[in-house]
């Protein structure tokens, strides 16, 4: 009987891993190989800055910005781009909640400024496709 509930339960892990992986989301660049619900919190009146007002701010400033995700550059890594230029942005899985994003595609991110001494980065914390 316990072999018998091992196999089911290895089976059923087997069967919805897939299921549960279809449902997460993500970017989808038509270009390179094959590889909105808010779940609560504040929401207010925030100041979309661009690109290059994003690029003068300190370290750790939260900012939102609109514009379109260009490509992915590694694993969460990619461009982001508005009217005012492009920024490298940092894209956690978990952050996308099931939405499907290509580079036609309008977005409404928000997070983290990551400054060094001679670049910024943004580490999104959310992210809304905008229709």
């Amino acid at each position: 009987m316990m072999k018998k509930t091992a196999a089911l339960l290895a089976l059923t892990a087997l069967v919805s891993g897939p299921l549960f992986a279809a449902q997460n989301g993500g970017f989808s660049d038509p270009t390179a190989p094959a590889a909105n619900v808010q779940k609560g919190g504040f929401s207010g009146d925030e100041t979309v800055v661009t690109v290059k007002q994003a690029q003068d701010l300190k370290d750790d400033a939260w900012v939102t910005m609109r514009g379109t995700i260009e490509k992915r550059v590694s694993d969460d890594d990619y461009i982001f781009r508005d009217a005012t230029g492009t920024m490298k942005v940092d894209i956690d899985h978990k952050r996308w909640e099931g939405q499907n994003v290509t580079p036609k595609d309008k977005v409404e991110i928000q997070g983290e400024l990551d400054k060094d001494f001679n670049s910024t980065e943004l580490d999104v914390k959310k992210i809304h496709k905008l229709n």
